[in-house]
């Protein structure tokens, strides 16, 4: 294997970057320049979030019922079962409403999103775009973006909410304890910093999963079989790189809040 051979693919990776890093930096651009599309924004913001809101509950409180019953099997052998609200609370809250809701959200709209705009990329659809003075970026891929970001937080909220409701249900079957209980357990376990770092991460989740549908979308060659390929390529790359990211930003504020 000669070392051409060895080195293409580091060269494709890093002018994919490259021009992701193009895209990242024309999209910043256009989010405060006019037009703004608000019409097709309000579009994207109901199949981002509206839609997808049956998938965030069942997969909410579904959590929620598996985490208060793995946590309840565990605290009662010491006699700590009344911590179970305040574990479920602090474990949703943080780490796994965020990232759930945005795995769940990559696999269902950022599919979605490369095969819509890489259809439009084989198509020509795009290159009739720029043919009539009409910015690629502007017009699909803003919209895209701003969904994200606002939806995705919201979608977050009901994925912890109905998870927590999920817990409650468990607790209330298994170990027999009253609302008023869980619920006062729930908030003594969470901090004003706990709920804005699960505020913050879905807003870069979304902007992740969209900014990467939208580049494969983009970049989309080789007709039916490429979009294909598009598709696989944006739900796996935004679900590692919202797994990476998620780390990151947990450090990060493990540093800033200091628990």
């Amino acid at each position: 294997m000669t070392t051409a051979t060895l080195s293409r693919p580091v060269k494709s990776a890093l002018l994919g970057v490259q021009n992701m890093s193009i895209l990242v930096g024309r999209t910043a651009v256009a989010m405060v320049r006019p037009p703004l599309y608000w019409r097709d924004t309000f579009v994207q913001m109901d199949v981002l979030g509206v839609q997808s809101l049956v998938i965030v509950t069942l997969t909410g409180i579904f959590t929620g019922m598996v985490l208060a019953l793995q946590s309840a099997v565990q605290l009662s052998k010491f006699g700590a079962s009344l911590f179970v609200g305040q574990l479920v609370g602090a474990s949703v809250v943080r780490e796994l409403g965020p990232v759930l809701t945005a795995l769940m959200v990559s696999g269902r709209v950022g599919s979605g999103i490369a095969a819509e705009i890489g259809s439009m990329r084989v198509n020509e659809q795009i290159d009739a775009l720029e043919a009539m003075g009409t910015d690629p970026v502007k017009k699909l891929v803003k919209p895209r973006v701003l969904a994200g970001i606002i939806m995705l937080p919201i979608l977050t909220i009901a994925t912890d909410f109905i998870a927590i409701i999920g817990g409650q249900l468990i607790s209330w079957l298994m170990l027999h304890q009253s609302s008023s209980t869980y619920w006062n357990a729930v908030w003594s376990g969470l901090y004003l910093s706990d709920i804005f770092t699960g505020l913050a991460k879905p807003v870069v989740f979304g902007f992740v999963i969209t900014m990467v549908a939208c580049y494969r979308g983009l970049t989309t060659t080789g007709g039916t079989e490429g979009v294909g390929r598009s598709t696989t390529q944006a739900v796996v790359l935004s679900s590692v790189l919202v797994l990476a990211t998620d780390f990151f930003m947990t450090k990060l504020f493990i540093e800033v809040f200091g628990h």
